[in-house]
């Protein structure tokens, strides 16, 4: 019977913690509306093979840089034209969204996993440790974001498992510094001492009694950095150094187009406006989660 109440109280809290986060995120409509859009890019990756007309790499010889339905010599199997080898734009940009979340996925997953390791050392061991961590971390965000991923794919190889690899290197001290914030803010309070009175080792104290308790910003960090990876991977992607042609991601989409961009329109703008679309709404969303998540922000 006990065990029984037990869940249901937590159930409850569950439920009220939920309730409580999604008051105050649905307070802010553009996250609303980026929510809305971030969940229709998900389904539109999820259902790519069926919602996409035709293959993206089938190429149609009889329509060569076919333009949009609705413009003079725009023919209704291709809803958005298609591309200089005659490939569906509108089939190629649903499956690019594959590309883009599998990238802000990987990306995001890499370097929040590093970045918390590392921060977690630095933040709970302190000394020469901390000072070693982050003057390592200090001299990474020292370069330009994207010189610094161009770097690196350059040594390991263009590429996109290559270009994912760089992007999250490039991101992982941003997590590392806020996770090293937030232990050195979290190791001193009462309930981490009686843990450690408890007999608590460092692993558990850092793992189990700390880290719960600073992933709320993480969170905000993740979702920013997700759209971060997507705007990344499409730069590299242009500059040829992330996914290689006939890959329909979005920036590779772009590097293809640039010699048409004056005499078809159709081959630029849709891709470019796919990622605008995308970390716009991404971005959106992160806001929200702030106001959500940081007790700072939250209204009375």
């Amino acid at each position: 019977m006990t065990d029984t109440s037990v869940k249901i109280s937590d159930s409850a809290i569950r439920r009220r913690m939920f309730k409580e986060f999604w008051f105050y995120f649905s307070q802010n409509r553009g996250a609303v509306i980026g929510l809305a859009v971030f969940v229709l890019l998900v389904l539109t990756a999820v259902f790519a093979p069926i919602l996409a007309p035709h293959e993206p790499t089938h190429q149609f010889r009889d329509a060569l840089l076919a333009p949009p339905f609705w413009q003079t010599g725009g023919r209704p199997e291709f809803l958005l034209g298609t591309d200089a080898v005659g490939r569906d734009m509108l089939s190629r940009l649903i499956f690019g969204a594959q590309y883009s979340l599998f990238i802000g996925i990987v990306v995001v997953a890499i370097a929040l996993t590093g970045g918390i390791i590392i921060g977690l050392l630095a933040g709970y061991f302190g000394g020469w440790v901390d000072a070693v961590i982050m003057r390592v971390m200090d001299v990474v965000l020292a370069f330009p974001s994207l010189l610094l991923a161009l770097v690196l794919v350059a040594i390991l190889g263009p590429g996109l498992t290559n270009a994912m690899i760089a992007i999250a290197i490039v991101y992982q001290p941003h997590f590392a510094r806020l996770t090293r914030a937030a232990v050195m803010g979290e190791k001193a309070r009462e309930y981490v001492t009686a843990a450690r009175v408890a007999g608590a080792g460092n692993m558990r104290l850092m793992f189990k009694t700390i880290l719960p308790n600073c992933l709320a910003p993480l969170i905000v960090q993740a979702t920013l950095s997700f759209s971060s990876a997507v705007l990344d991977s499409a730069a590299l992607g242009f500059l040829g150094m992330g996914a290689q042609p006939p890959a329909s991601e979005w920036g590779t989409m772009l590097a293809e187009a640039r010699e048409f961009i004056l005499r078809a329109w159709w081959v630029v703008t849709f891709p470019g406006l796919a990622i605008l679309i995308s970390v716009l709404a991404i971005n959106l969303m992160g806001d929200g989660l702030r106001d959500a998540l940081d007790p700072k922000l939250k209204r009375s």
